[in-house]
């Protein structure tokens, strides 16, 4: 059972190694202590203190008075037909985000959120329709990964790494929580943590601009843009953000990271396609047009409803004929298989359903005028 957290105690899960270096040398400790620690935590999923073998019973005893090791508490797992989980998790002020694992023949994906709900409010988005109410700390984001490893068991004490691949592309704009998400991704690559490959760990974000051209002066991971048009005047409408930083901008800002990144040779082209919204020929013809010259591969999704949206699912028919352009262009495009649809894991379904109705409006209110603020800076 995970520990409730002391508000007098410090969240271990709450430091990166940097924080664990700077809390065991407030405490007279050397720097080995904190490598030591975050191998406990991060590799085998510790809680106890009195589990740590290597650390001191002295020291133990003193972790046990000052610091605490806790999660968010799971409100509720689902698992759909296809095989895909879904967790919500309880955070301690009482809200809630959601966590999708979703397994594949050759890897486990676990997709994990960034922020309660989401500021940037595209339309077909659930997240977004359900408001924006806070980002994420260090120890909710990484507490998913944690969660799901100790579900899983720990890939040093089963010798299989069931997550295989962590996507940011959950609930939230990661690039609005900057800090926490550059702390959990570091985390998830450091070889006395996760030891993941950088390209096996991506940051999906619609655009923020100067979020992402100063993300590799931190780290270094796969990158995965939320396009969903073509042009500017339907991408203002589907991603609101764009009017702050159109398709120009945003296409040079990925060319920028492509050419610094040691992880990303392509970028991922995410593109939700609606019914008679962005699925047309024309569209696709304009897509190809714009991401010429531009290392990709692109990811068309097609759309999943949710209640209160107007949008309808593109037809297989168009499905098929967006792809077969985009495809004779020469560029690598798949069509995503959804998953997780019949418990509401699939892209763009995460709500946090368990927050209530009234809240949610609230949320939904305040979320048009934070992206009125961002716009207008």
């Amino acid at each position: 059972m995970t520990t409730t957290p002391n508000s007098e105690k410090t969240n271990l899960l709450n430091l990166s190694l940097p924080g664990l270096k700077d809390f065991f040398a407030d405490l007279g400790e050397k720097p080995f202590r904190a490598i030591q620690v975050l191998k406990w935590i991060h590799q085998y999923g510790t809680e106890d203190f009195d589990d740590m073998s290597n650390v001191s019973k002295s020291l133990r005893e003193k972790l046990k008075e000052i610091a605490v090791i806790a999660s968010p508490e799971v409100l509720s797992q689902q698992i759909s037909k296809d095989g895909t989980i879904k967790w919500a998790l309880k955070l301690e002020s009482g809200q809630a985000i959601e966590t999708v694992f979703i397994p594949e023949k050759n890897r486990g994906t676990l997709c994990i959120s960034s922020q309660i709900g989401c500021v940037v409010d595209c339309t077909f988005c659930s997240t977004g329709a359900q408001g924006f109410s806070r980002n994420l700390q260090l120890s909710e984001i990484i507490g998913q990964v944690w969660h799901a490893m100790k579900y899983f068991g720990s890939a040093k004490v089963t010798g299989n790494r069931t997550i295989s691949n962590v996507v940011f592309m959950g609930m939230g704009e990661p690039l609005l929580n900057f800090e926490p998400v550059v702390a959990a991704m570091n985390l998830l690559l450091d070889d006395n943590a996760y030891g993941l490959s950088k390209r096996r760990v991506t940051l999906s974000t619609s655009g923020i601009l100067p979020a992402l051209d100063k993300l590799l002066d931190y780290t270094d991971v796969a990158l995965a843009v939320s396009l969903h048009a073509p042009n500017d005047e339907l991408r203002n409408e589907l991603v609101p953000i764009n009017k702050k930083y159109p398709i120009k901008m945003l296409l040079n800002s990925i060319k920028r990271y492509l050419e610094r990144s040691n992880a990303a040779r392509k970028v991922t082209v995410e593109y939700v396609l609606i019914d008679g919204v962005n699925d047309t020929t024309d569209h696709a013809h304009e897509l190809v047009k714009i991401l010429s010259g531009i290392p990709n591969k692109i990811n068309l999704i097609p759309f999943n409803p949710f209640p209160g949206s107007s949008y309808k699912t593109s037809s297989q028919k168009a499905i098929k004929a967006f792809e077969q352009i985009v495809q004779s262009s020469g560029m690598i495009v798949t069509t995503r298989k959804t998953r997780g649809e019949d418990i509401d894991a699939a892209c763009g379904q995460l709500a946090g359903r368990v927050n209530d109705r009234t809240r949610r409006m609230e949320r939904k209110e305040k979320n048009s005028i934070k992206i009125n603020t961002i716009l207008d800076n």
